[in-house]
């Protein structure tokens, strides 16, 4: 039986992998906000339980063992965040604390009967992909809005529900997934982004653009 701090750690690996980086002793304890010691001695702990590998050069690595525990703790996070907001109207800046500590806790039972109420969803309130419950993940393409150019229109596909602050920012301008914008204008020398949302200008900083994924991009 895993504790939840070591589902927690096997949940970020899989995050920090996903994004592409070397998961190291320091990332990882920075990601979670403790002291490397801490994460030097989970990752050992981890090691000897075979669900991750650490060689100092590659970073840490989930074992297969460690993706499957790691995919079931996603979901869980996933689907809860989606019930608590269409079920119970928690706001979507509001989902992602009381998930943190509910997808330790849900039995099989409670999650297939939340998958089947939303009608086996694919993605949750922020856009991130929901695992199926054989662990499989539906790969979307989609780009940083921070690559975007002007004359640009494209659809919103995910955004990064770590920040409450930021979810309530983005919702002001009605930046939810699925909504289309176009880029007016990027200022030079790493400024902001001038967008149009359904006829209205909203200016967004390239520090918030880094965490807007788009996609359907077109030239306009």
């Amino acid at each position: 039986m895993l504790t939840q701090a070591a589902e927690d750690y096997l949940k970020s690996i899989y995050k920090l992998q996903e994004k592409g980086e070397k998961v190291s002793t320091g990332a990882l304890a920075e990601y979670l906000d403790v002291k490397p010691a801490s994460a030097s001695g989970m990752i050992k702990k981890l090691k000897t339980m075979n669900l991750i590998t650490y060689e100092r050069s590659e970073g840490v690595t989930l074992t297969d063992a460690g993706s499957e525990i790691a995919l079931e703790i996603i979901r869980h996070h996933r689907l809860l965040e989606l019930y608590l907001n269409q079920a119970l109207g928690v706001p979507w800046d509001g989902v992602h604390d009381e998930a943190e500590v509910l997808e330790h806790v849900i039995s099989e039972e409670v999650e297939a009967r939340m998958d089947a109420y939303l009608g086996y969803p694919t993605s949750d309130p922020h856009g991130s992909p929901i695992p199926d419950k054989n662990g499989v993940v539906q790969q979307t393409e989609s780009i940083p809005m921070t690559e975007l150019h002007s004359s640009q229109s494209c659809v919103v596909a995910e955004v990064s529900d770590d920040d409450s602050a930021l979810l309530r920012h983005l919702g002001n301008f009605n930046l939810y997934p699925g909504t289309t914008f176009t880029v007016i204008d990027v200022a030079p020398f790493e400024g902001p982004f001038t967008i149009d949302i359904a006829g209205q200008e909203a200016v967004i900083g390239r520090e918030v653009a880094k965490h807007i994924m788009v996609n359907n991009v077109k030239d306009t």
